[in-house]
Order: structure tokens, then C-alpha cells, then sequence
């Protein structure tokens, strides 16, 4: 169960670093609340799942869903540059994230 609050944190953390893009500065108002909302979210599943887990794997899993996240969204939706080498990078971060949440404690 606390892996599973780790992945949905992480993917708030997603939702946080769009809006954060979307909210230009703090200056449009609805970006920035949901921008709060979900980093409220994250960073409140992400403590309890810290109740069980041991801090490294889990903290590196949740920022290594968010990155990839952000990353795969920005491309999809937001017109980032898409290459080869994003491509094979954001792979490698989601192959580390697997092997981190296998490694993680098992409480």
C-alpha cells in the first residue's frame, strides 16, 4: 500500500510541475491553485508512505515518476522537443524507478 501512495504521489508531482509551467509565474490564478492542490497532494501521500518506507528508494521513486511524468507530458501535450536521446533518457529513468521500488523496504 505505501508503494502505491509513492506512485500516485509521484504523479501529483507531475500534475504540479505542469501547472507550475501553466501558472506563468503565480500570475494566472487557477494554474497556480491546482499547482497547490497537487503539490499538497504529493507531498502529503509521499510523508505517509515515509511512515513504512525506508526515505531513499521511495523519495528517489517519486521524484523519478515525476520527472518522467513531467517530462512525457510536455512533449505530448505542451510541444516540448522530442528526440532520441529524451526518449532513451526518460527510458532509463523509468528502468531505475522499477529497479528502486523492487530494492525498497519491505515493511
Amino acid at each position: 500500500m505505501a508503494w502505491l501512495l509513492v506512485v500516485v504521489a509521484g504523479l501529483l508531482e507531475t500534475g504540479f510541475a505542469v501547472c507550475l509551467k501553466l501558472s506563468h509565474g503565480f500570475t494566472r490564478l487557477w494554474p497556480t491553485i491546482a499547482f497547490a492542490c497537487f503539490a499538497l497532494g504529493s507531498f502529503g501521500l509521499l510523508t505517509l508512505a515515509l511512515k513504512k518506507l525506508d526515505v531513499g528508494p521511495a523519495y528517489a521513486v517519486w521524484t523519478g515518476i515525476g520527472a518522467a511524468g513531467t517530462a512525457i507530458y510536455g512533449m505530448v501535450f505542451l510541444g516540448d522537443l522530442v528526440s532520441t536521446l529524451k526518449i532513451v533518457s526518460i527510458s532509463f529513468v523509468i528502468v531505475g524507478v522499477i529497479g528502486l521500488q523492487l530494492s525498497g523496504s519491505a515493511h
